[in-house]
């Protein structure tokens, strides 16, 4: 059961602490570290979110994951959410905490997702060129590649969508065909 208010709240808190504490960049990694492991770890977010598994048996298997890779602050952090039994929020949690961060630090996250890998002097430009026209300076590029979009590419910024896909193309062509658009115009 998603919980974005609470998640937002415990977020906010940690955040708060680790800028108190001057760990900031430390929890931040730490939270990208466990973001990762919830995310190529099926199990260990579903034992997270299980309510068969007792608190203190979380406890050991998040311990044991996490063991040496996070900071006292981070591990006293999830303690707490164990005691307050939220540690099936804690991939939300997570996602805020980012979310919060990047907000914090003015990071911009850009999502561009093209047909084929593209390299790093295009990731540039394109970087450059937000940078120029939505008068950003810290830009964070996220680069997926879909073959399904045939070519050209789909860029996402904060809620904005900008797609020059050939797919989005040939579904205009196709929708136009469909609704007999042309047929109409020759009469």
């Amino acid at each position: 059961m998603t919980n974005p208010r609470l998640a937002i709240r415990y977020a906010k808190s940690l955040l708060d602490l680790a800028q108190e504490k001057g760990q900031l960049e430390e929890v931040f990694n730490d939270m990208k570290l466990l973001d990762n492991i919830c995310k190529t770890s099926r199990e260990f977010a579903n034992v997270l979110k299980s309510p068969i598994i007792k608190e203190d048996k979380k406890n050991k298997i998040i311990e044991s994951v996490t063991a040496g890779r996070i900071s006292k602050l981070t591990a006293s952090f999830i303690k707490l959410l164990g005691t307050k039994n939220r540690e099936s929020n804690f991939p939300e949690i997570i996602s805020a905490f980012i979310q919060q961060y990047n907000v914090a630090k003015g990071i911009h996250k850009v999502k561009l997702t093209t047909a084929i890998e593209i390299s790093d002097e295009i990731k540039n430009d394109f970087i450059n060129k937000i940078k120029v026209s939505e008068e950003i300076e810290n830009i964070e590029l996220e680069t997926v590649v879909d073959e399904n979009l045939v070519g050209g590419f789909v860029l996402e910024m904060e809620g904005y969508l900008a797609d020059a896909s050939i797919r989005r193309d040939l579904n205009d062509v196709q929708k136009q065909f469909m609704n007999n658009d042309y047929i109409q115009k020759l009469r």
